[in-house]
């Protein structure tokens, strides 16, 4: 299939035009930006009898699952709006001029707020048409933040982005956004290109570890290096203690299984492995179960990347395949669920923690429950780690070495379906993210596309709005280092 590209010319222009708009929507008022973030959301949910059907075309993701996605962008557009409205996420802190100052010298006074970045670069997911692409969370929270994007197209729904950019850039025409506020580009070329664009400011990453440390090293390989916010490889571990495995054997294997099969298995949150007891019956569970059947993955090159991984896992000499279904034809995948002994998995942690993009996943068997902490000494950065235990199991020390390694802990649940909210993390170590302190997912994502500056000493009429005295009614702010909403 032949994809379009974008021209050097068409990028110049488009750069251009995303600076020019940056200041202009940078001075925009957070009020004015809510309104255009609702009125995008407004147009998307409108349009959606004509975007679904594209997404099925060419991602060959369920209706259901398509109407539920977009559902959860026009959520989190909303969201961020509200975001807008309530005033905090500038992080407004005021220290008024003190004479008094106990370290010995007067104090100035010092205002400090939270600035936009500029143009930001977003480089769609495939796995996530919606929410994680042209239209999905890095877009609104750097639209919020007050930053113009540059959409780098995701090759693997073409269509859908360009259908999408149009009824953007429409609801933000009529909304009185400035012109070039967003923008897509086609094409590898124009994305290294304009990540690497002195105009730019900002870049975020959905999708491998390769591609993800290739963007990040461009970044910062820059005359002015800039922060790459990318989100890559994790196999989400799932830690089950004994207690557990003997009072919920079957439920845990029916949950893992569900989990598992989710969207075919192309899911960033999917459990990639499970480590149970080997004397408990979850094995006997799972060897009973009957995997969904295969459907089509998104795309060729993501069959192509499970299939090597999957043979690659399978040909180990320390695993076995405990259950398996086949695909029905050459461009369908093999579900499977794989076996292994925790010593196994600690002699070869790189080959047996590697992730697994796609419907299956590795069971592995322990003897002793402090086994559990070796294996999560051993693991990378992850995006989470699930323990399932009762409430008198002694997991502090598993927990502790987890809180290092990921961003999500999870207590008896199943980390596939990430809620838009305001508490959640989803980030984690590398490989996990590139930058592990941040979030993609929920409010604090709006964080990656600021940066605060402090003013000393000014007049009123040369402060940002935010933090003049006349406009700290009822807006969330720090005096003293003391929070007033005025």
């Amino acid at each position: 299939m032949t994809f379009p590209q974008t021209r050097p010319e068409e990028l110049e222009k488009i750069l251009a035009s995303s600076a020019a708009a940056s200041d202009e929507w940078a001075a925009t008022s957070p009020s004015g930006r809510a309104k255009a973030l609702s009125a995008v959301a407004d147009a998307l949910d409108e349009a959606a009898p004509d975007l679904i059907p594209i997404a099925q075309r060419e991602t060959h993701l369920a209706e259901v699952r398509l109407q539920s996605e977009l559902k959860r962008t026009t959520f989190q557009l909303r969201l961020f709006a509200e975001v807008l409205d309530e005033g905090s996420y500038l992080d407004a802190r005021i220290d008024p001029a003190d004479a008094q100052w106990p370290m010995g010298a007067p104090r100035p006074d010092l205002r400090r707020v939270f600035i936009p970045l500029g143009p930001v670069v977003v480089f769609a997911a495939s796995n996530f048409p919606f929410a994680f692409s042209t239209a999905g969370g890095d877009t609104a929270s750097a639209l919020a933040a007050g930053c113009s994007v540059v959409l780098k197209v995701h090759s693997g729904h073409p269509d859908l982005s360009e259908a999408t950019g149009r009824v953007i850039t429409g609801a933000l025409a009529a909304a009185g956004a400035p012109s070039g506020l967003f923008s897509l580009v086609f094409g590898t070329d124009a994305g290294r290109s304009a990540l690497t664009d002195a105009r730019v400011k900002a870049g975020s990453f959905t999708g491998s570890i390769s591609a993800g440390r290739a963007l990040l090293d461009l970044a910062n390989s820059r005359p002015e290096p800039i922060p790459f916010f990318a989100e890559m490889g994790s196999v989400n571990p799932v830690f089950v203690t004994r207690s557990a495995a003997a009072n919920r054997g079957e439920e845990i294997a029916q949950g893992f299984i569900g989990s598992v099969a989710s969207s075919a298995g192309q899911l960033c949150t999917k459990p990639g492995v499970l480590l149970v007891p080997e004397d408990s019956g979850i094995l006997a569970h799972l060897s009973s179960q009957s995997l969904p059947a295969p459907g089509p993955l998104l795309n060729e090159r993501i069959l192509t990347g499970f299939m090597e991984s999957l043979k690659q896992m399978t040909n180990h000499p320390g695993v076995k395949v405990l259950t398996e279904a086949a695909g029905t034809a050459d461009q369908l995948p093999t579900s499977a669920i794989l076996a292994t002994t925790v010593e196994d998995l600690l002699q070869d942690p790189d080959t047996l923690l590697a992730e697994c993009f796609g419907p299956a996943s590795l069971v592995v068997t322990y003897q002793d429950e402090a086994q559990l902490t070796a294996v999560a000494r051993v693991l990378e950065g992850q995006l989470t780690a699930t323990v399932h235990g009762e409430a008198d199991d002694d997991v502090q020390d598993l927990v502790q070495h987890l809180a290092k390694r990921a961003g999500r802990l999870l207590w008896n649940q199943w980390p596939t379906g990430v809620s838009v909210t305001y508490a959640q993390q989803h980030g984690g170590p590398y490989p996990a993210t590139s930058a592990s302190h941040s979030t993609s997912v929920g409010t604090a994502a709006i964080t990656r596309f600021l940066r605060p500056v402090a003013y000393q000493g000014f007049p009123q009429n040369l402060l940002p709005e935010a933090i003049q005295d006349k406009n700290l009614l009822g807006v969330p702010h720090r005096i003293n280092g003391r929070l007033d909403v005025g």
